[in-house]
């Protein structure tokens, strides 16, 4: 297949486009750098399969010639992060709304066969449910949720009215190589590795109990090439671990000095994905455990060397503005 990847220099979207190359696949990524680094592709970059081209998914007329013959889509690029989401929602809106609806429009025109698109689980927002079904109640706490929410109605609208073959997969808590270093405060990941290579304490919100679905990356990529191949069209799926894990938990198999900073609004207590209908229908399920995943990111700690070293303090400072807006009135 001739596949096109947005977004392929980031996170998720180099690990998915590494597993694309060494399946045989042609790959072409899109990515304007502003989140993505061309050093998660350097291992791979020279791979004759493999196409990089320097573009904004914001600009359809530079995107459209790129999307000619290809099969498969995969629409990993948006912007992430709450604070900044809330800082700044019309950036958001334009990459993770419009941009979604250009990528959208040039796989429409070109006839792709396939569109899968990467949704957010916390388009669930504080869920009443855990294990959380693909059915729960819909309740962005942010704008980056709500736009990557948006981003999901227009795929399966697009789907539905305009017979697109396409499948959002809502992910939970993707950890791995590779992920962010650098930029806003952001996942539990990074910062705390960041911390350890520093010898500096964990900074733990709330008492350490809360619990999260961390999925690692490669799984997710398979999710992706699963629902590729599929014939399942118009649907939304979770991807998460089949597990949920403390803070605390990690922080044992990091191994580490903690300190408490306060618990944050808009933020659940537990994420946990139901992934019975994504094993039903793509029969995708998780193969990484949760400690080993852990072991591969110590394994990779040199990677976050250049990585900002949070504390108290500065974290305050970077979440005023969650508290402000978020914070009960």
């Amino acid at each position: 297949m001739k596949t096109l990847v947005t977004g392929g220099c980031g996170f998720i979207g180099s690990h998915l486009s590494e597993m694309l190359l060494a399946l045989g696949h042609e790959v072409v990524i899109l990515d304007n750098l502003a989140c993505g680094r061309k050093s998660n592709i350097q291992s791979f970059e020279e791979d004759p399969n493999l196409k990089f081209h320097q573009v904004d998914i914001c600009d359809r007329d530079a995107m459209r010639p790129y999307f000619q013959g290809v099969d498969w889509v995969f629409h990993m690029a948006g912007l992430a992060d709450i604070v900044p989401s809330i800082e700044q929602p019309d950036g958001y809106f334009q990459t993770n709304v419009s941009g979604t609806l250009n990528v959208l429009q040039c796989a429409r025109e070109a006839g792709v066969k396939r569109l899968v698109y990467a949704a957010s689980s916390s388009s669930y927002g504080i869920p009443d449910a855990y294990p959380t079904p693909e059915t729960a109640l819909i309740s962005p706490q942010y704008p980056y949720a709500l736009t990557k929410y948006m981003g999901e109605e227009l795929v399966l609208h697009w789907a539905h009215t305009y017979k697109l073959p396409a499948i959002s997969l809502r992910l939970f808590n993707v950890y791995g190589p590779r992920s962010r270093t650098s930029g806003a405060y952001g996942a539990v990941f990074g910062v705390f590795l960041a911390q350890k290579l520093n010898g500096k304490p964990f900074t733990v919100v709330g008492d350490g109990t809360q619990t999260r679905d961390f999925t690692y990356v490669t799984d997710v990529a398979s999710a992706f090439i699963k629902a590729a191949q599929s014939d399942v069209s118009g649907e939304a799926m979770n991807v998460g671990s089949g597990n949920h894990y403390s803070v605390n938990r990690l922080v044992e198999l990091l191994g580490g000095g903690v300190v408490y900073i306060p618990k944050r609004p808009g933020e659940p207590d537990c994420t946990f994905a139901d992934t019975s209908k994504i094993k039903t229908l793509l029969g995708w399920e998780p193969q990484v455990p949760f400690e080993i995943g852990v072991k591969n990111m110590l394994n990779s700690i040199a990677n976050w060397k250049d990585a900002p070293v949070w504390d108290p303090g500065s974290i305050g400072q970077a979440t005023s503005t969650w508290f402000r807006y978020l914070g009960k009135k």
